[in-house]
């Protein structure tokens, strides 16, 4: 233990971590920039700031506050010591309604103060993209905005007073009349009034450099407002005293199309004198599926805002009516409203991948210009990205004159690195000639602060370095920033990346084969960590069950970065047999969740898999791999010596079931599942065949129909074939020609016998515990068996989410040299699926109930459940099923360790959905998975789709429905 740990230890209540995960989890922001800290403190009041100042001071280190990690220009990165408030300082201390303030702590997410002011009628104005996550000290100390600022400005608008404390132990309370300034201050600005009030430009979102011209009389030398956007230079932000605004008792929504970003860019200013609560504007590249957007090639989002819907969306239609656009679209419906800003908010991720899908960076992210200058500032500048050679796609806040956008710099060679500093030296001069500010809502940290004189010139410039040398004589504070800064095209996070490509079993389609730039897709924009997930999301489960950032997958990417850097100057240095990223990645539930969700799409279930794959390569690998990634081997060994009554009987012993779960890492907590006494497949045997003739339809019978819920096939069955379908299981035999007839008879030949019997297996449980030759060989073989079928047209379908997942997926992308898996993967449908597209003239019988449960997370993230809404909707099964992961996730929940992780998984969405459902509500649960959490954890059983629409048929509720195409 080094003296700086031991004495930070004895000085602080809070957790002090300088362990390698606790440094790796910080070495980034949302930035291009990586700075590696000493160690970590998560403090748990302004007793252990002010001690840890103290430390630190002593041992000569700097400290960085970090609130949400979310900061684009690198300011929430450090060498020394790394503040991190989220873990305790995260609370609303007091909220007075009737003043309409509120005092909190600096790790306070957003959102959870939208949460508490919003009872009273109230809200936080300033409201980043990012309000999920960010922390109120980290807007704070940006002086963000949001796409609220043209009604409600920045955050420094909305601060009343600040309790600080220095880097050398004074305690502060901020305010206006000079409250709180350090010695000096005031005599630094009463000798500089002529310099401050003509040298900083006129624009609402002026972000660059320090607010010292808040400290004017004429602005009653309000000492807090001049703090934010200090970017933790100054001071450490204790607590803060803030305003609330009231918040419209009703909105609409009127999203304007226009030919083009220029066009939407030039009407922008002129909307201003309606009074928006937004005027927000994206072009069409930034934007997956049009298909929710009135026609055009950009859009401007107007917000506003009144006592009424109707008034809302009158004032809405006036601002359509007034604008000259190709089209509008004016929505006042809530989730309508939610969805549409959904595509606004994703922009800060998704803009981080080109059309073409390369990598895009910040760096130039949010410059500002003023607002009636937006449309040419645009055009020069797409110009001054053509005369580099360089794509971006700008965003943002139109009405504010602030434009963000990702740039596809090279920053892996050296000639990209140097044209990357060209272009960031031009567009600075671009932007002070438009009269604008380097920095509109993200701060200026190592990405512009040396470019400031470019902007203040020398003279301002010094003067910022003088009002820093009074607040930190010692520069203790976030050294590198703002004032004395870095180059900007030094410490750039890529640079300890390996340049070959790495050794890996995935393919890493959208990467380029590349698990390099699969982990590079992470540019910490965190909307993994989000506090509570809202509609169907999934991500991330683990992150909320634990509120640890190690257990986000932002986290368990950055230990992945870590460890591709490996001895180059990573901070995990034994590659893929690294503790700290197989501990970091064993909580990760592989929901998918993220490969949806996260707006770059990170795929952390594919990671994993791949890294579990070479960590365990050549060594023990843990019980649990063995018994429940072989599984499928397992349970077609119980089929083969009909054993099932057996194994039940046995399991139902408590002191042997106790013995088999120790033997096979099973939770003790679990109860093991029972064993079908009849396979799906033997059931299918004896049946006599029905249903239409015609082309054959396959029903996939993966694991957990086969063996563990039959009753899931035979109800699929029964409900396929009255639709009109004819149903056939996959071959058994590796035949040299297809089925003929009824699709059991086959003719077999010698080498069909000698190659033997098999079942298709989508390698699922094998791929989630990171036996990925295992997994290779039983798809190669199910591929074998699939041959005939693949020679036809019939689809496949799979009743399994988590199955159908794999095979649309793992299989393709885990065989990337093999085309017949891109094949099948294309044929695989889901039951709705199946039902929609092959017998679209079937209605489903009207059972007129709501629902309860969970969407699938796989469903979610891979598979899609539009055709499962409307079949429900169809079958009038009433209500929304909601997001989350049920905590079980296939091995996961029945692994050793991992069982109150689950549980409080469960506990997030899915088991309050069911005890909040009516009496008379369906509760579907198309997962194993589910099903199984639901009877463990809430006595409660889950159905799937299939199940109910049968027990429907079967009982004549649906005498009316339809007959067959």
């Amino acid at each position: 233990m080094t003296d700086l740990e031991a004495d930070l230890r004895k000085a602080v209540r809070g957790e002090v971590g300088f362990d390698v995960t606790s440094r790796a989890l910080v070495t980034m922001d949302a930035s291009n920039y990586r700075r590696v800290p000493l160690g970590v403190v998560a403090p748990r009041d302004a007793d252990d700031v002010a001690a840890v100042l103290e430390v630190c001071r002593t041992h000569g280190v700097p400290v960085v506050p970090r609130g949400g990690g979310t900061s684009i220009a690198g300011q929430a990165t450090g060498t020394g010591v790394v503040l991190d408030f989220t873990r305790h300082m995260n609370r609303v201390l007091a909220l007075d309604a009737e003043a309409r303030t509120a005092v909190v702590q600096p790790g306070l997410v957003l959102d959870r103060l939208q949460d508490a002011a919003a009872p009273h009628g109230l809200r936080f104005g300033p409201d980043p993209s990012t309000h999920s996550r960010c922390t109120l000290g980290g807007m704070i100390g940006n002086n963000s905005c949001g796409s609220h600022s043209v009604a409600w400005g920045t955050t420094a608008d909305s601060v009343a007073e600040l309790d600080v404390v220095t880097a050398r132990g004074q305690r502060l309370r901020l305010g206006q009349e000079w409250a709180g300034a350090p010695t000096g201050l005031r005599e630094l600005v009463d000798g500089e009034l002529a310099r401050l009030r003509t040298g900083f430009p006129e624009l609402p979102r002026r972000i660059s450099g320090y607010a010292l011209d808040a400290l004017l009389p004429e602005h009653r030398a309000d000492v807090a407002r001049s703090f934010c956007g200090s970017e933790g230079t100054l001071g450490v932000l204790t607590e803060a005293v803030v305003r609330l605004v009231e918040a419209p008792r009703a909105r609409a929504l009127a999203v304007l199309g226009y030919a083009d970003e220029g066009a939407a860019a030039e009407a922008a200013a002129g909307l201003l004198v309606h009074r928006p609560l937004t005027v927000e504007g994206m072009a069409a590249d930034l934007v997956p599926t049009a298909a929710a957007l009135p026609r055009g090639g950009a859009w401007l989002f107007v917000e506003t805002g009144c006592s009424s819907e109707r008034e809302a969306r009158a004032r809405a239609e006036e601002i359509v009516r007034a604008a000259d656009v190709l089209d509008a679209l004016v929505v006042t419906d809530p989730a309508g409203q939610r969805a549409l800003w959904r595509i606004r908010e994703d922009a800060s991720g998704t803009a981080t991948r080109m059309p073409d899908g390369s990598e895009a960076w910040p760096g130039w992210e949010d410059c500002a210009v003023p607002p009636q200058r937006l449309g040419a500032y645009l055009r020069d500048f797409r110009g001054l990205l053509v005369s580099h050679g360089l794509k971006g796609t700008p965003y943002g806040h139109f009405g504010d004159g602030c434009i963000h956008v990702r740039i596809d710099f090279d920053l892996l060679t050296g000639p990209g690195i140097a044209r990357f500093r060209r272009f960031s030296e031009e567009l600075a001069d671009l932007v002070a000639a438009h009269g604008g500010s380097l920095s509109g809502e993200h701060g200026d940290g190592q990405a512009r602060a040396e470019l400031l004189p470019r902007m203040y010139g020398e003279e301002m410039v010094a003067l910022f370095e003088r009002a820093k040398g009074i607040w930190d004589p010692d520069d203790l504070l976030n050294p590198g920033m703002l004032v004395r800064p870095a180059p900007l095209d030094t410490g750039l996070r890529f640079s300890v990346l390996p340049r070959e490509p790495v050794e890996v079993a995935f393919g890493y389609p959208a990467d380029g084969g590349d698990f390099s730039a699969a982990v590079r897709r992470c540019v910490g924009v965190a909307k993994c960590r989000t506090t509570s997930a809202t509609g169907s999301a999934v991500m991330c489960p683990s992150f909320r069950a634990t509120g640890e950032e190690a257990h986000s997958t932002r986290g368990r990417a950055r230990l992945l970065h870590e460890m591709l850097a490996g001895e180059a100057g990573g901070l995990v240095t034994d590659g893929w047999r690294s503790e700290e990223v197989r501990e970091a990645l064993d909580l990760c539930l592989s929901c998918k969740g993220c490969r949806t969700d996260c707006p770059v799409g990170v795929d952390m279930a594919t990671y994993k898999a791949e890294f579990l794959h070479h960590h365990y390569a050549g060594r023990r690998r843990p019980a649990a791999h063995h018994s429940m990634g072989r599984l499928p081997v397992w349970l077609r060994g119980v089929d083969r010596m009909r054993a099932a009554a057996v194994v039940n009987a046995l399991a139902s012993v408590r002191p042997l079931a106790a013995v088999a779960k120790r033997l096979g890492g099973i939770a003790p907590e679990r109860r093991i599942p029972k064993v079908a006494t009849e396979t799906f497949s033997r059931w299918w045997g004896r049946r006599k065949a029905r249903g239409a003739g015609g082309d054959p339809v396959i029903l996939w019978p993966d694991t957990f129909t086969e063996h563990l819920s039959p009753s899931v096939g035979q109800a699929a069955v029964r409900v396929l074939e009255a639709a009109g379908l004819r149903v056939v299981l996959p071959p058994t035999v590796h035949l040299e020609k297809a089925p003929v007839g009824d699709g059991r008879t086959v003719a077999l030949d010698p080498v069909s016998l000698l190659r033997g019997r098999g079942r298709v297996c989508c390698g699922l449980t094998y791929v989630s515990t990171g036996q990925l030759d295992r997994a290779r060989t039983v798809l190669r073989r199910t591929l074998d068996l699939m041959a005939p079928v693949l020679e036809t047209s019939a689809p496949v379908v799979v009743l399994e989410p988590s199955c159908a997942a794999a095979l649309r997926t793992d299989l393709p992308e885990l065989l990337h040299d093999d085309p017949r898996a891109a094949q099948l993967a294309s044929r695989v449908l889901t039951f709705a699926e199946a039902l929609e597209q092959l017998a679209p003239g079937w209605r489903p019988p009207a059972l007129n109930r709501p629902v309860a449960g969970q969407t699938h997370c796989h469903q979610h993230a891979v598979l899609g459940d539009l055709a499962e809404r409307r079949l429900r909707e169809a079958a009038g099964l009433t209500g929304d099923l909601a997001g989350g992961c049920c905590g079980l996730a296939g091995n996961f929940g029945f692994e050793k360790g991992h069982f109150e992780v689950s549980r409080a998984c469960a506990e997030d969405q899915l088991l309050p959905s069911v005890r909040q459902a009516p009496e008379d509500a369906v509760v579907l649960a198309d997962g194993f998975s589910c099903r199984t959490q639901l009877e463990q954890l809430a006595g409660v059983r889950g159905r799937h789709l299939a199940e109910v629409l049968a027990e429907a048929l079967r009982s004549g509720e649906g005498a009316d429905a339809e007959g067959g195409p």
